[in-house]
C-alpha cells in the first residue's frame, strides 16, 4: 500500500504528515536549525513507526518551508557579494528611488543585503536592444575573483545591465567565478530573472545568491538522508506561486521558495473555504518567526509576479527587499509567537523581527531562553493551554514565561 508525507519546515517547529489509504498522521517537532534535515528525519521515523508504514511504502514526499524566507528576514544568510556593470553598483541602495513613506522624516530604508563594499563594477555594457557597447573586461573579473577569495565570500550574485536580451557577458563571468572560486554559489540574473527592470533583476539575483548555499545543502542532505532510510519516493518541494518543482530546480533557485511554506497554508485555507461554501475569506497563518495573511476573493488566491521580504514598515510597500517570482500574494511580517519583544530607544514596545526560534526557544519552552517572546506572553496571559501545546507534544512552563529576561535590547540593525 503505498503512503504520501508531506513535511513543513519552520522557524520553531517542524511538521511531519503521514496520508495512508485510510487516515492521516501528523506529529510537531522543534525545529533543528543547525541541521534542519535532522528534526525532519525524527519526525519521519517516529510518524512511521506510529502508522506501522515501511519505508519503502511512502512513494511521494512533499516539502514546504520557510527557511529562505527566515534567512531573509533575520539576515542569517550567506556572506555575498554582486558583480554588476561598472558605475551601477548602487543601483540596489538607490532602489525605486522615491520615498516610501513620504512624510516620516525619520524613515529608514532597507539595508541592501549586500553592503556597498562587497558591490564590484565590471567593465561591461550591453545596449537595451542586445548589443555590445563594450565587451567583457574579463582580467577585471578575475581580479575580483581574487578580492572575493580574500575576503571569504560564500555567494556571489551576478547582474549586469540589459542582460535579459544578451546573458553572454554575464554567463562567461560565471564561468570565470566558478573557476577561480570553486565551492562558492554563484547566481546570474539571466537565469535566475531573465526580465526587464534593472532593480527588482538585482534584488531578486541577490536574494537568490544570500539563501544559496545554506538551502542547497540543507535540500540535498535532506534527499540523501531519506533515501538512505529506504523512502525511494521522489522528493518534491511546494514554490511560492503553489506550484511544484525538483529538488535541483530547488536547489539552483531556492529564492522561489521564499514563500514555500505560507502558500501550502493558503491552498488548504482555499481547499477549507471550499468545503465550506465560503466564497471569501482571509487567511490568517502565524508562525513562530513571521505571521502572514491573504485574501481568498470568488474562491480564488490572489497572485502575483513580485514580492516584498521583511518590509521594515509593516504594511508599506516599498520598504521591504523585492523579489521578482511567481507568487501566491501574502502579507508577510516578522512576528511570529518566538519574535522577541523589547523596548527601543523611546521606551516603546517593538516585536520582532528576530525570533528566538527553537533553540534556545520561548522563555516558557524551558531550553534555556530567556527574552520575552509572544509565546511567552501568550502562555502568562493563561491563552496556551500548558497540557495541550503542540498536541502534546512540547510542555510549556508558565512561571518561566512570567520571568524572562527584562534587558531591553536594541533592535537589529536589520530592522
Amino acid at each position: 500500500m503505498s503512503s504520501r508525507l508531506a513535511v513543513d519546515i519552520g522557524g520553531t517547529f517542524t511538521d511531519v504528515v503521514l496520508e495512508t489509504s485510510d487516515r492521516a498522521h501528523s506529529i510537531k517537532l522543534l525545529t533543528t536549525p543547525d541541521a534542519p534535515e535532522r528534526a525532519v528525519l525524527d519526525g519521519v521515523r517516529a510518524i512511521l513507526a506510529e502508522a506501522r508504514v515501511a519505508a519503502s511504502d511512502v512513494t511521494l514526499v512533499v516539502h514546504g518551508t520557510t527557511l529562505a524566507t527566515n534567512a531573509l528576514i533575520e539576515r542569517k544568510g550567506a556572506h555575498t557579494a554582486l558583480l554588476t556593470t561598472d558605475g551601477f553598483r548602487d543601483s540596489v541602495e538607490m532602489a525605486w528611488e522615491h520615498r516610501f513613506e513620504q512624510y516620516d522624516i525619520y524613515m529608514e530604508r532597507p539595508e541592501p543585503l549586500v553592503p556597498r563594499d562587497l558591490r564590484f563594477g565590471i567593465p561591461e555594457r550591453v545596449a537595451a536592444d542586445g548589443a555590445v557597447l563594450l565587451a567583457l573586461d574579463e582580467a577585471a573579473v578575475r581580479a575580483v575573483a581574487v578580492e572575493l577569495r580574500r575576503r571569504k565570500i560564500e555567494a556571489v550574485a551576478v547582474c549586469f545591465l540589459h542582460s535579459f536580451t544578451h546573458e553572454a557577458h554575464e554567463r562567461r563571468a560565471g564561468a570565470i567565478l566558478a573557476e577561480e572560486l570553486p565551492g562558492v554559489a554563484i547566481s546570474l540574473s539571466c537565469e535566475v530573472c531573465p526580465e526587464i527592470r534593472e532593480y527588482e533583476r538585482t534584488s531578486t539575483t541577490i536574494a537568490n545568491a544570500y539563501v544559496l548555499p545554506r538551502m542547497a545543502g540543507y535540500l540535498g542532505q535532506l534527499e540523501r538522508d531519506l533515501k538512505k532510510e529506504g523512502i525511494a519516493g521522489p522528493l518534491l518541494l511546494m514554490m511560492s506561486s503553489g506550484g511544484i518543482t525538483t529538488v535541483d530546480t530547488a536547489r539552483r533557485y531556492p529564492v522561489r521558495l521564499v514563500e514555500s511554506g505560507p502558500a501550502g497554508g493558503a491552498i488548504l485555507a482555499l481547499t477549507v473555504a471550499a468545503e465550506n461554501g465560503l466564497a471569501r475569506a482571509v487567511a490568517f497563518d502565524m508562525g513562530g518567526t513571521t505571521a502572514k495573511l491573504t485574501l481568498l476573493d470568488d474562491l480564488e488566491l490572489q497572485r502575483s509576479r513580485q514580492f516584498e521580504v521583511a518590509r521594515a514598515y509593516r504594511f508599506v510597500q516599498g520598504s521591504g527587499i523585492p523579489v521578482r517570482i511567481p507568487v501566491i500574494e501574502l502579507v508577510e511580517i516578522g512576528a511570529g509567537g518566538g519574535s522577541i519583544a523589547r523596548l527601543d530607544a523611546l521606551g516603546r514596545i517593538q516585536v520582532g523581527p528576530d525570533s528566538a526560534s527553537s533553540v534556545p526557544g520561548p522563555a516558557c519552552y524551558g531550553n534555556g531562553g530567556t527574552e520575552p517572546t509572544v509565546t511567552d506572553a501568550d502562555t502568562a496571559l493563561g491563552r496556551l493551554d500548558p497540557a495541550r501545546f503542540a498536541g502534546g507534544a512540547l510542555p510549556l512552563y508558565p512561571d518561566k514565561a512570567s520571568t524572562p529576561s527584562r534587558t531591553a535590547r536594541t533592535p537589529p540593525t536589520a530592522r
